[in-house]
Formats: structure tokens, sequence, C-alpha cells
């Protein structure tokens, strides 16, 4: 196999392992690397209607990527709407998103946590959920904060814990997390770690 046929299945692999992606902003990317590759497998091959196609292919992979990455900064793309503990579309989501809350929540059991529960909203779609308590002294302590694989690029935390005002609107003054998560991303937004858990202390809005 020469390095033209290597190259030429490499793409195509990865064309492949690109759409068995559930975040959306990686398939895209992967998607868009992949048809680049066959760009020019294509173009060394003289098969100018398959070089045609997978330009036509990058070009809206990078329109919807630009477009992803606008909505990543963009408050407006995000609302949190309170939902009580014992709602059936809370109790559903929560039930069909359990296997993967338990990899990151692992002490999370679905319980009432005494304290509130919000819906994490792009558009119509639910991105994820956020229920928190009072711990009193002016902390909000996080029992669950859980996104769902399409929206791990996105980082609607930065929304929700900085921008959305959800907790200094409520009187909180920190925000501690839930400990013992697995793979926290806090540190990007501004926490600093204490234990097993993270802390942010709030600007009032």
């Amino acid at each position: 196999m020469g390095w033209v046929d290597a190259l030429g299945w490499f793409g195509s692999a990865l064309l492949v392992f690109s759409l068995l992606q559930a975040r959306i902003l990686r398939l895209r990317v992967l998607n868009t690397v992949a048809c680049v590759i066959l760009v020019v497998f294509n173009a060394l091959l003289d098969v100018w209607p398959m070089v045609a196609m997978n330009v036509v292919l990058a070009v809206i992979n990078l329109w919807f990527i630009a477009r992803m990455l606008r909505e990543r900064g963009d408050e407006r793309a995000y609302a949190v709407l309170p939902v009580a503990e014992d709602d059936a579309y809370l109790r559903h989501f929560l039930d069909v998103h359990r296997a993967d809350i338990a990899k990151f929540f692992p002490s999370f059991t679905g319980a009432g946590v005494g304290g509130s529960t919000y819906l994490v909203q792009h558009g119509d779609e639910t991105a994820g959920v956020i229920a928190v308590r009072d711990a009193g002294d002016g902390t909000a302590q996080v029992e669950l904060d859980y996104v769902t694989p399409r929206f791990r690029d996105f980082a609607p935390g930065e929304f929700v814990f900085r921008r959305s005002g959800l907790f200094t609107d409520a009187g909180f003054r920190r925000v501690v997390t839930a400990p013992g998560m697995v793979a926290p991303y806090y540190d990007r937004l501004g926490f600093t770690r204490s234990g097993d858990s993270y802390t942010l202390e709030l600007t009032p809005s």
C-alpha cells in the first residue's frame, strides 16, 4: 500500500470516527479534518467530483463551527429555568441520563436535595440540569451540575455560574461544587480548589 492509499484510508476512517462523536463541535472539527484529507486524496487521483463534494462539506462544517463558537460566548443562547424537584420532565431527564450522570456524580442518588433545581435550556433543548441547596452563610452548595454530551463543548457552565445571575440574585456570595465530581472543569471558570470540591467567590451584580 502506497502513501496515497494510506492517506485515503486514514481520511475515510477519520470521517467514520467523526460521525460516532456525541459532542457536536468535536464531530464538526473531526469531520472537517477528514474532508480536507479526502480533498487531497481525491485530487491526487484526479477524482474531481469527490474533491468538489468534500470541499463543500468542509465549508458547511466551518460555517457551523463558526456559529457554534459564536453561540458559546453568547449569553442569549441559554436560559436557566426553575423546576420543582418532583417535576415529571425533570424526573424523565434524570432517568434517561442516569448512567451518564453516575459517571461524573457517583454520589448523586437522584433523590431530592431539599433545595432548588434548574433546567439549563438551549432554545427548546435541555442542555443540562443543576441542583443546589442553601448551605448557610451565603453559600450555595451544588449537588448536581450535569451537562449532556452534546453541549459539553459549549460551556453552559460559564453562563450558569458567571453570567446568569442565578446565585447572586438569590443572595449567595459563594458557590461550592459537589464533592468528588469526576473530570471537573471548574478551574477554567475561575473556581479555586478546596479539598475535593471547588469554590467560587461571587461578585454582586
